[in-house]
């Protein structure tokens, strides 16, 4: 019960972003609650993935991939392009934590006047971590859409 409490809370409070980003993105006002409900999936999804224990990378990944599924059902369904609620939906799934304290750690790295082994590797693990995180959203995210709309069969 407590696990399906705290998805519910991740799924609210990521759908917000979802639907500011998308208002940025000039999204129709029609299609923000798609917006809403693909960012919420996705991000309460990283969420349980998590929680089972698998890491970020490929729990994003996963999550990814399903708001690449889910928005190519709502551009079927809408006849709109699926990039349109997916990019909005992605967007709290970006890992800025990881990157802010990649930053953080090079500018106190470059601070210092000798190279301290713990902040060069806070940089790497963090840096790595980012790239990653942002690389498995780009995959996961186009890995659907690649798959959907192919011309000719898979094998």
């Amino acid at each position: 019960m407590e696990l399906l409490l705290a998805l519910l809370n991740d799924a609210f409070f990521s759908a917000i972003p979802a639907v500011g980003f998308a208002m940025v993105f000039n999204v129709p006002k029609r299609f923000l609650p798609y917006c809403a409900v693909a960012g919420a999936l996705g991000h309460s999804f990283r969420t349980l993935l998590l929680h089972i224990g698998l890491p970020i990378e490929w729990a994003t990944f996963a999550a990814a991939a399903l708001v690449g599924l889910v928005t190519i059902g709502f551009a079927k369904r809408h006849l709109a392009p699926p990039l349109m609620y997916a990019v909005a939906a992605i967007i709290p799934m970006i890992p800025g934590t990881y990157a802010f304290n990649t930053v953080i750690a090079l500018v106190q790295l470059t601070a210092q006047s000798e190279i301290s082994p713990e902040l060069t590797s806070d940089v790497i693990s963090n840096g790595l971590k980012t790239v990653f995180i942002l690389g498995a959203l780009s995959v996961g995210l186009a890995m659907p859409s690649l798959l959907y709309f192919r011309t000719r069969p898979v094998i």
